[in-house]
């Protein structure tokens, strides 16, 4: 099982990094952390902010458009 020859296909891997909202408040979080030796009560400024990122980027209003592959088989069918 893979993909045909001649097909189109992009690397969703190489565009992963565009899709990371959170991972400065994360990287603060835990440059906290490690400062304060694991001690969770002195990094609460950045604990609530990481958690206030977190919970924006849940909401359900998202639509999931589905995978990139996905619409470039798509398109290369009808062009067929």
């Amino acid at each position: 099982m893979g993909r045909k020859p001649g097909t189109l296909y992009i690397d969703p891997k190489k565009f992963g990094s565009l899709q990371k909202p959170c991972a400065k408040d994360m990287i603060t979080f835990l440059s906290c952390l490690a400062l304060h030796q694991n001690k969770d009560d002195k990094c609460s400024r950045q604990k609530s902010l990481l958690s206030a990122c977190m919970e924006a980027q849940t909401g359900s209003n998202r639509k999931s458009w589905g995978s990139i592959n996905f619409h470039l088989q798509r398109l290369n069918r009808g062009r067929k």
